[in-house]
């Protein structure tokens, strides 16, 4: 296998990988942006840096190829300021509120940081504060923005999904999220522009009229505060929120979801990176229809009709009463007189249960599942 040299140790690699992927397998901490995990890298973000030691030029780790020979540093001092450079122009470029201080500031970059809590009241905080890749970068290369762009005041915020909010202000054209709805949902809703700096929907328009089926798989790939959920924008900070992971209800493919709860409520729902089924994908039933359960209209216990009202009964009662209708309908008509709907939400064992009392002890094929949820 071919060998190269990484901060002094020698590494072998597989011919097709990249540098950012020896990397990874060596455990080398690579900072990244704009790769998306299982996707083809984009290079768009800078973060990535590292060094060619023998050429003194830093090179984007994730798309440069692993060649024989090579000797490579991760940790000098040009990639740290290479890296901190290209964080720096990513703040500068849009509606980056992180925190960061100008370096003609009155505070040293510590005293900042232990006072930047204090800012939420006193302007419009970024939805993805303490969530948010960017801003975790920029206080680990200690980034100081002085002057700060105004193009990104031209772009206004796309409100017109009722799932997804696009906010272009905060957008840093990494590509992440066309790489999720192109090359992990397959979707390909969205596309970056002819510049290759913002997405948007092929043709124009809004994602309401595009083939997008919203997954959000792309707000989950979002590094920033470019792309959230509609419906927790706002009512939830990453502080405040215990992560509870839970299999998805919806269906009976057992996809892993990390519910964000808040005060006893959910308030967002994202997928578990790297479980099986999923990979961290989620369908929209599953990412966004999560508040049923807070619906005054859900039943809280069993009903029988009683005198012709349906009364709340307990589940004993419940149960002994569909028991003794069912033999009842079987002695009078017969076992194809009953039929069993199984619910699509329950997992794959309750439906085989399901079908299997009624066709080894009602002894009928009248048995079906309900995919409406």
């Amino acid at each position: 296998m071919p060998v190269i040299q990484i901060n002094d140790q020698s590494v072998a690699f597989e011919a097709d990988q990249t540098l950012l992927e020896v990397c990874r397998a060596q455990s080398i901490a690579v900072p990244t942006l704009c790769l998306l995990n299982s996707c083809s890298p984009t290079g768009a973000c800078g973060v990535c840096l590292v060094e060619d030691a023998k050429t003194h030029d830093l090179v984007r780790s994730c798309s440069t190829p692993a060649r024989e020979g090579m000797v490579i540093r991760t940790d000098s001092h040009a990639v740290h300021q290479g890296r901190r450079r290209a964080i720096e122009a990513l703040i500068a470029s849009g509606n980056h509120n992180c925190g960061v201080a100008g370096t003609s500031g009155s505070l040293d970059f510590t005293d900042l940081q232990m006072t930047s809590g204090d800012l939420e009241s006193e302007f419009d905080l970024c939805p993805a504060w303490g969530d948010c890749r960017l801003q975790d970068l920029a206080y680990e290369y200690q980034a100081r923005v002085d002057e700060l762009g105004t193009t990104w005041r031209e772009r206004m915020p796309d409100l017109s999904n009722p799932m997804i909010v696009r906010d272009y202000s905060r957008c840093i054209g990494c590509g992440r999220c066309v790489k999720a709805c192109d090359e992990v949902q397959g979707n390909r809703a969205i596309e970056m522009n002819g510049t290759g700096t913002l997405p948007t929907v092929p043709g124009g328009g809004s994602l309401v009229g595009s083939d997008c089926v919203f997954c959000g798989e792309c707000v989950q790939a979002c590094p920033v505060g470019a792309l959230v959920d509609k419906k927790s924008r706002g009512k939830w900070r990453p502080r405040e929120v215990e992560k509870i992971r839970t299999t998805c209800p919806y269906c009976g493919v057992g996809c892993q979801q990390l519910l964000h709860v808040r005060e006893g409520k959910i308030v967002k729902v994202t997928g578990v990176e790297g479980a099986q089924p999923n990979q961290g994908r989620l369908c929209v039933k599953g990412r966004f229809g999560y508040d049923f359960i807070y619906s005054q209209e859900r039943l809280t216990s069993p009903l029988v009709r009683k005198d012709g009202e349906l009364t709340p009964v307990s589940w004993d009662e419940a149960l002994d009463y569909t028991a003794k209708r069912l033999k009842q309908i079987i002695e009078e008509s017969g076992p194809d007189a009953v039929a069993g709907v199984s619910c699509a939400r329950s997992i794959n064992e309750d439906s085989y249960q399901m079908q299997k009392l009624f066709r080894a002890v009602f002894k009928t094929n009248n048995i079906d599942h309900c995919a409406r949820t």
